[in-house]
């Protein structure tokens, strides 16, 4: 095959130097490569060279000379990027093969050669009638495989979906795609619409020269003619299909006036925005929301428990858990004890407890992230919908005022709960993320950023970690947390925030508003919390020039005490800023 336009790319710089120099200095590298040794100790010195280090000619010629003499000719580096397969001592390596060096530099001439990521590769050069070949790190098919390490940065089953979602828009568009991987079972589920073939094949890598036998796939993704791409369409109640919880701080009553206000912006100001950060996503309703409008969405939260939420249904736009899926997950006898052993006698049942330990224990054996997610965004709202207020401050069921939710079983929430967010994915026809991070820290920059963060008040505290350790807990299944054991909760100890104190409150405002103070700033604040609404806009005025305050009536569900609920001046106004 030697077309007359053609792009090779590749994320390893090595490589594509090679064929550079191949390509445009091919008689002066065969020079250089004449003049290697075969020994032991010139093979180190020329491994031991840093690249960067090097010109464009020598590390092309130590490119080559490292692939003819080390083990297996096996191109392998650590997490460092460092090269470091051994040396192979061979009799007589081919080091300088001149024909095929001039050959290669022939077929080379007049192409395009790219170091990249090959999904911007494809962005940017892929069309219709063009064909792609795709030869990605092989999934591993036994656990002393290794195919991931052609780089510093690995190639793991998300990468692989995702290259098979990439696949799938390559045909859309029109292209014909060739594919190799490995006879792996994730290969098969996640090409099945295509045309698969199996093929035996010989490996150089193997110690033992009887296991060099191995089998690889091809697959054959024809393009879809006469099809035209349309955008994915939001159905217009897709908002509405958010599974609420009672969370505090929840904005889902609120969704309408946010939107109202930045899309007053677009049409009245002509302010536009396609990216939007959602900084402390919390219930993560108002990321679903902007997702649903079709922007692309950037969700943060420092709780797991709710950037698992926003995984499940805002950065996922496809993937639901199947009947199989669920019956899996509903296999008893998989449990460690932890939630029965540690939590006997404070939340659950003793049967809910084994229940949620097997439930948990199941879903860490699903393969896909989504799948993950979906499920844990499942087991922790039906936890949240069978405990009296959905809290977990005090122990025992003595707020059980009998309502409908409470006379469920964590089974029944478990299996609705199931049912709501499989209905709650959609896909906007975005590419949207998920973090789990401290909003100050995170590196992410967009044209309209949502700060809601927890609000801080004399009159009641703030801290979700408090309220929700269980669900917290449960989404990480404990890792890496530090659970008060003198405590009749069984809480851990408390995240921190600069939210929890006036003046940490006032500087976190300050830090939030000036590293984000190129994009348009939304926050959502409450009449009884500090900073007040004066010092809030003042602020904002210092970083913006243009600051636009909206009173919005509104009731919070609950106090922190029963009697509270109706006097604990839980009738405020909610503020929405908004600074461009």
């Amino acid at each position: 095959m030697a077309p007359e336009k053609a792009v090779l790319s590749d994320t390893n710089p090595e490589l594509i130097n090679l064929y550079e120099v191949v390509r445009d200095n091919v008689n002066n590298l065969i020079e250089i490569l004449k003049n290697y040794r075969n020994e032991k100790e010139f093979y180190y010195f020329i491994r031991a060279q840093s690249p960067e280090k090097l010109s464009k000619l020598e590390r092309a010629a130590r490119t080559i000379y490292l692939n003819k003499t080390c083990y297996n000719g096996l191109y392998r580096v650590n997490k460092q990027g460092g090269f470091n397969v051994p040396f192979a001592n061979y009799k007589n390596p081919t080091i300088c093969d001149p024909n095929t060096l001039m050959q290669a530099s022939n077929v080379l001439q007049g192409k395009i050669l790219v170091c990249d990521d090959y999904l911007e590769v494809l962005k940017q050069y892929a069309s219709e009638g063009d064909f792609i070949f795709l030869d990605p790190p092989y999934i591993p098919v036994s656990k002393y495989s290794d195919f991931k390490r052609y780089t510093k940065d690995f190639f793991d089953n998300d990468d692989h979906r995702e290259l098979a979602e990439e696949v799938a828009r390559l045909c859309e568009i029109g292209c014909n795609i060739i594919l190799t991987n490995s006879n792996h079972p994730l290969v098969h589920e996640l090409y099945k619409d295509y045309d698969i073939k199996v093929y035996q094949t010989k490996r150089y890598i193997n110690s033992n020269a009887e296991k060099r036998i191995g089998e690889d796939v091809i697959v054959l993704a024809k393009q879809k003619k006469h099809i035209k791409i349309v955008k994915p369409k939001v159905p217009e109640n897709q908002i509405g299909k958010f599974p609420g919880t009672r969370y505090m701080g929840s904005k889902q009553n609120l969704i309408n006036a946010i939107w109202d206000v930045a899309h007053t912006l677009e049409i009245e100001k002509n302010i536009k925005f396609e990216t939007v950060l959602d900084a402390f996503s919390g219930s993560s309703v108002v990321s679903y929301m902007f997702k649903a409008k079709g922007k692309t969405v950037y969700s943060n939260d420092f709780m797991s428990f709710s950037s698992n939420v926003a995984k499940a249904i805002v950065e996922n736009n496809k993937v639901r858990l199947s009947n199989h899926d669920v019956d899996s997950l509903l296999v008893k006898g998989h449990g460690t004890g932890f939630i029965a052993n540690t939590f006997k006698g404070l939340y659950f049942t003793d049967d809910e407890n084994n229940f949620l330990d097997d439930v948990r224990a199941r879903i860490d054996l699903l393969d896909c992230p989504y799948k993950k997610a979906l499920a844990i965004a499942a087991l922790s709202r039906a936890c949240l919908k069978r405990r009296p207020r959905g809290i977990f401050t005090y122990v025992g069921n003595r707020y059980n005022d009998g309502r409908k939710d409470l006379q469920k079983s964590l089974h029944q929430h478990f299996l609705e709960s199931i049912e709501l967010y499989n209905d709650a994915v959609f896909d906007n026809g975005k590419k949207n993320i998920t973090y789990n991070q401290d909003t100050m820290s995170l590196d992410v920059n967009c044209d309209l950023v949502y700060i809601d963060p927890p609000y801080y008040s004399p009159l009641s505290d703030n801290e979700y970690t408090r309220r929700y350790h269980f669900v917290e807990g449960l989404s990480k299944y404990w890792k890496d947390v530090d659970i008060q054991w003198g405590t009749k909760t069984k809480k851990f100890k408390k995240y921190e925030t600069p939210f929890g104190n006036r003046v940490g409150a006032y500087e976190g405002f300050e830090k939030l508003f000036e590293k984000y103070k190129d994009s348009i700033l939304m926050v959502s604040y409450s009449s009884n919390a500090f900073p007040t609404l004066e010092e809030m806009t003042e602020l904002l005025r210092k970083f913006k020039n243009n600051v636009e305050v909206h009173q919005i009536h509104y009731r919070y569900s609950f106090g922190n005490q029963g009697h509270k609920v109706d006097d604990n001046n839980n009738q405020v106004q909610e503020y929405i800023f908004a600074g461009y």
